[in-house]
């Protein structure tokens, strides 16, 4: 079994976190469908179907790509290996000790007719999602507009929204709607987010009401080379007639490709840049260099997990890769050459050199009657009504 190897050794030894190191890191897979076949399905939409476009060749010629997967959607795909399965709330067994935030609410609150009654001593357990679930990550109102459970399982009296307000150290200008950040203002917000859910640093956040966007510093793209449409069709059966839907017969949509290729983008230079040294000795602005090593160890982790075997894309899209490539964007000769294959993480020891708190995990706890109050019914507009009907793919922009 190949040996596991800690990011402080691979990030010193080609420079990948020094100032004058690297912009990029690109992993670049050869990907493969599962079981030998041809066929395979991209990501989709109602009416609008595969994105399919003419990429320019350096000979003057085009040809036909198809976006398999756009990088938010394989960010929720990267964020799914850390999960212990799929819809389980728990960590993977490799990142104990990650922090991340988790939503929960009343276990046994006692429903009658219409009204809801909860129970001072209720369990508060029950869990509604987490920052690696959800697609706004920590900026999430579940976990924005919640409050944190602190001694005896009891809420605080201030949001959570509120207790990251004072720790990122902006200025409120108006109460919960405008907000001021100085210059260094960024490295109290940097430190933050590591504390709480180092997971949104990786793959970007935006707290709309402050203001505050930090981009990804890990980037995928799943894309089909040489991609064509086949086209077929699928029919449901209502045999009793119990559905408003009948019998009808459908148009399914797959494609078939010279080349499917993974691509991996981790900006070195926005991850440095979470992060300065202060004189010889004095201590750091933002991150430390640990905590950099930290997040970059995750990046190539998350990589390593989503590529080690066949993954799932989707039903009808399922991939593994079949040979790789690593590289950055300015190596040199005389550089030590980068690895050929993804190093094995020792994800554990980059954990424990980051120094997360002991707990963790953060709480946050929205109340039962709060979060399944029925809302009113009212008739949907029309701009609404389209963008039910084109919510056919769950993707994450940020």
């Amino acid at each position: 079994m190949p040996t596991a190897v800690k990011i402080s050794e691979l990030s010193t030894k080609h420079k990948l976190l020094d100032p004058e190191g690297p912009v990029c890191l690109i992993i670049q897979a050869q990907m493969s469908v599962a079981a030998g076949l041809d066929r395979f399905q991209p990501a989709g939409f109602p009416e609008v179907g595969h994105v399919i476009y003419d990429a320019p060749r350096s000979d003057g010629r085009s040809e036909k790509v198809c976006i398999v997967d756009s990088p938010a959607s394989m960010a929720n795909h990267l964020e799914q290996v850390c999960l212990a399965g799929e819809n389980d709330p728990d960590l993977h067994p490799d990142l104990a000790g990650l922090p991340y935030v988790k939503c929960v609410t009343d276990r046994d609150p006692t429903i009658n007719g219409g009204g809801v009654t909860l129970k001072p001593n209720d369990p508060r357990d029950r869990v509604v999602t987490t920052s690696l679930t959800e697609g706004h990550r920590i900026a999430s109102d579940y976990f924005l507009d919640a409050r944190r459970l602190g001694a005896g399982n009891q809420p605080e009296e201030a949001s959570f929204r509120d207790v990251l307000r004072r720790e990122f150290q902006i200025i409120e200008v108006k109460k919960d709607k405008t907000y001021f950040i100085p210059p260094e203002a960024w490295w109290s917000i940097y430190r933050t987010l590591f504390k709480y859910d180092p997971n949104s640093l990786v793959h970007g956040v935006l707290f709309a009401k402050e203001q505050i966007k930090i981009s990804r510093i890990l980037t995928a793209h799943l894309e089909a080379i040489g991609a064509a449409r086949v086209g077929r069709s699928g029919v449901k059966f209502d045999r009793l007639g119990k559905t408003t839907s009948g019998q009808p017969i459908f148009a399914v949509d797959e494609e078939t490709a010279r080349e499917i290729r993974s691509t991996f983008i981790i900006d070195l230079a926005l991850l440095r840049s979470y992060g300065r040294e202060v004189g010889q000795g004095n201590g750091s602005l933002g991150l430390t260099r640990r905590q950099k090593e930290f997040l970059l160890a995750f990046a190539v982790w998350k990589i390593r997990e989503l590529l080690g075997n066949t993954f799932s894309y989707r039903s009808g899209c399922k991939l593994r890769m079949q040979r790789l490539s690593i590289t950055n964007d300015e190596q040199k000769e005389g550089d030590e050459p980068l690895p050929t294959e993804l190093p094995v993480i020792d994800i554990g020891s980059a954990i424990t050199a980051a120094s997360f708190p002991a707990e963790p995990i953060t709480r946050v706890y929205y109340p039962y009657d709060a979060l399944f109050k029925a809302g009113e019914d009212k008739p949907a507009t029309n701009a609404e009504e389209e963008s039910e009907e084109e919510s056919g793919e769950s993707e994450s922009e940020d």
